[in-house]
């Protein structure tokens, strides 16, 4: 078990803010050991769940030219349970202590498959925080972010699978609030601008220096004209 005053599980590169105490003044949404799902939780489960499904699924390659539009569309739900659990008073379960749930997935093999997929479209860059200094936008791989998610969910999905469905409530509600609703939406504007470059006929700027795309060997205008390339297959438009 995991004192989760300090336990932080999670790592992606939009991860900020301190780890908040399970037991915060706030008045509590609360569901008791063993109790039955409310409705409430049974929706944030099935759309936690869908999400998780549909990703892998996407990350086998199966159907490359609708993998951004189905990212796109999976990212867009994930946004409106997390919007949810950002609206309700906090979730506050009654033990201080969380339950071990046993080895974490390993995500690189579903990391890479992304990765492999989404190139050379899987580098974007961001502003972690639009109300903090001014800072210069970072890089960051749609490949890693989605990855790093589904870890994040499927750690609730353990508790909710097993009964400790307050456990999974407020795992899932922390974790959209310091790290995977930020992510989402980062990943969320990236994809959209994706699609809104080739629908408005726009060209996808080139990739700044210093950005990490990994040395494949290609320049800048030809990542660019293999971004546009693979949009608009998919979108079943002509360049």
């Amino acid at each position: 078990m995991s004192d989760r005053t300090i336990n932080q599980q999670p790592h992606t590169p939009h991860q900020a803010g301190p780890q908040q105490d399970r037991h915060a003044p706030h008045a509590p949404h609360t569901h008791a050991h063993g109790s039955e799902p409310d409705d409430f939780a049974v929706q944030i489960a099935d759309s936690v769940e869908s999400f998780v499904l549909a990703v892998t699924e996407v990350a086998k390659g199966d159907e490359p030219g609708s993998a951004v539009s189905l990212l796109l569309l999976e990212v867009s739900q994930l946004l409106l349970a997390g919007g949810r659990l950002g609206a309700i008073e906090d979730v506050v379960p009654e033990d201080r202590f969380e339950p071990d749930t046993g080895p974490e997935p390993d995500g690189e093999q579903l990391r890479e498959r992304l990765a492999e997929l989404l190139a050379p479209i899987d580098v974007y860059h961001e502003v972690f925080d639009p109300y903090g200094p001014p800072e210069k936008p970072n890089a960051f791989r749609i490949s890693d972010d989605l990855a790093g998610v589904v870890g994040e969910l499927q750690h609730g999905l353990t508790h909710y699978r097993e009964g400790r469905v307050s456990e999974a409530l407020w795992w899932w509600q922390f974790s959209y609030l310091s790290n995977w609703g930020t992510t989402c939406t980062a990943v969320l504007r990236a994809l959209q601008s994706l699609i809104a470059h080739v629908r408005l006929d726009s060209p996808i700027g080139a990739v700044p220096d210093g950005a990490d795309t990994d040395d494949d060997g290609l320049t800048d205008e030809q990542l660019e004209q293999q971004a546009g390339d693979l949009m608009a297959a998919e979108l079943g438009l002509h360049r």
